[in-house]
């Protein structure tokens, strides 16, 4: 006999009290789930039931083997599961956190082409500049951009950006260039005000040296966008992404503050909560963004 379906009659005995109700349960006759269980005694040379005429309990040893057995049936319910949702046609309420910039300039304008390509799904895209709590919050996934702090998610790598100082050419008209690190004191500097270390920048220096730049602003604001818009109009520098900045800086709007200084290429990744498989919603949009940002470079936007 199938060792899986005598488990399954055995520990369907355990859970509904008897033969009868398992058999009911199961969908069986009574006499096939007796048999089932027979076979499992026989082949294990134990006896795993106390039967009376009046109830059906296991025995120690049933009892033991009756954990380990459900634990085996759950996981071999969840394989099923597995595979009938990796079958089957993405669906439902996609609901995705992202940060603002990335969000507004590069996946609200590729959303169209993704949700004709899966009409079963629908998004649910929340814009904010803070950090999420994927589960408690009740999010699918999140796109985010730099460095990882929640290592218990998981991830995949959409592409990379980096950050550059940028400012207007009239404002180093009005106010120098710097030359050194050390120069930024002396200068109007844009501020991002929803950064995790406030208003410093972390740079590197040529040498190699991490320095860390910590100076009042003459703007700081919550938006990248914003930020864009003030060094444009040269109110400053700002210390901004390249999926923001490439473009202004190919029309000749920015240019880069400090270009001797190394980049500080960052990742733009995917996350989504741990588990045995993603869900294929979450699969399916996680795939079409890598395809649509694989040619992203850090400088490439």
């Amino acid at each position: 006999m199938d060792r899986l379906t005598e488990m399954e009659a055995f520990a369907t005995v355990v859970d509904q009290g008897g033969f009868t109700d398992a058999a009911k349960k199961m969908g069986i006759s009574k006499s096939a789930v007796s048999k089932h269980v027979s076979s499992l005694e026989a082949r294990l040379g134990a006896r795993l039931l106390n039967r009376t005429t009046r109830r059906v309990s296991p025995t120690e040893i049933g009892l033991a083997y009756y954990d380990r057995a459900r634990r085996v049936l759950n996981d071999a319910g969840e394989a099923d599961a597995l595979v009938t949702a990796m079958q089957s046609a993405p669906s439902g309420t996609l609901r995705v956190s992202i940060a603002t910039d990335f969000g507004v300039n590069h996946v609200s304008p590729i959303l169209g082409d993704f949700l004709h390509a899966f009409p079963e799904i629908t998004v649910n895209m929340v814009l904010n500049n803070r950090y999420v709590e994927l589960i408690s919050e009740g999010f699918d996934m999140a796109i985010r951009v730099g460095e990882l702090e929640d290592s218990s998610l998981m991830a995949r790598k959409i592409c990379e950006t980096q950050r550059r100082m940028i400012a207007a050419p009239s404002y180093f008209e009005e106010y120098g260039r710097p030359e050194r690190i050390d120069d930024l004191n002396e200068h109007k500097l844009l501020h991002y005000s929803n950064a995790s270390s406030g208003n410093v920048w972390k740079l590197t220096a040529p040498s190699g040296e991490l320095r860390q730049v910590r100076t009042a602003g003459w703007l700081t604001v919550n938006d990248g966008q914003s930020l864009l818009n003030a060094a444009v109009g040269g109110l400053g520098i700002a210390y901004l992404p390249s999926f923001l900045y490439a473009e202004p800086m190919r029309q000749g709007l920015l240019i880069d503050a400090m270009p001797d200084l190394p980049s500080n290429v960052q990742g733009v990744y995917a996350v989504y909560p741990p588990g045995r498989y993603i869900q294929p919603k979450v699969r399916s949009f996680i795939d079409y963004l890598v395809e649509v940002f694989r040619d992203k470079g850090p400088e490439d936007w």
